[in-house]
Parts: structure tokens; C-alpha cells; sequence
């Protein structure tokens, strides 16, 4: 069974560029990953809303065992986690209906 990723990426205003930018470096990281399946980073369609992020894992433990104990996910942090404020908070749904 597939999991979605689902987490609201509250980006500092005015980082929004060079957030964009980090995302593109950092994509290679996560589709790296062992159960890495797909990934989507949605712009928000009005100012000051936040980035919408889904992953497609194979299991959740693919992401939270697997990448977030990483070296790769050690990158990731480095490269994303300065533009949000706060930080996101993620959840996980299953098969659709």
C-alpha cells in the first residue's frame, strides 16, 4: 500500500525564490530515497499561504525510517528547513476511497 506525505510549508515572505530554488536541489535527495515513489511541491495561489508538499512513499516507514534517517535527509534540512516559520507538520493518508 502507497502513502501519501502530506505537509503546509509556511515560507518566510520574501524567501519564496530562493526557496523555490532549494526545492529544485533538494528533489535529488528525496527521489534518491529507497521507496521513493513521487513528489509534489504545489505554489500557493494567493500571497502569505502556505506551499503545499506530497510524497508518494511505498510505506510510511520508507519516510521516516528510511529517508529521514539519512544523510539525505541531513542535506535536506539544511537546504529547506531555514525558510519555514513555523515548522510543518507532517501527516500520512493511505488508499484512496
Amino acid at each position: 500500500m502507497a502513502v501519501i506525505e502530506h505537509a503546509l510549508l509556511s515560507v518566510r515572505a520574501g524567501s519564496e525564490a530562493a526557496f523555490e530554488t532549494a526545492v529544485d536541489e533538494a528533489r535529488r535527495l528525496i527521489e534518491a530515497s529507497p521507496g521513493f515513489i513521487s513528489m509534489q511541491v504545489r505554489r500557493p495561489t494567493a500571497a502569505g499561504q502556505p506551499y503545499l508538499l506530497l510524497v508518494e512513499w511505498r510505506s510510511v516507514a520508507d519516510h521516516q525510517g528510511g529517508f529521514r534517517q539519512s544523510d539525505r535527509y541531513q542535506q535536506w534540512r539544511a537546504l529547506l528547513h531555514r525558510f519555514y516559520d513555523p515548522m510543518p507538520e507532517v501527516s500520512y493518508f493511505g488508499e484512496p476511497l
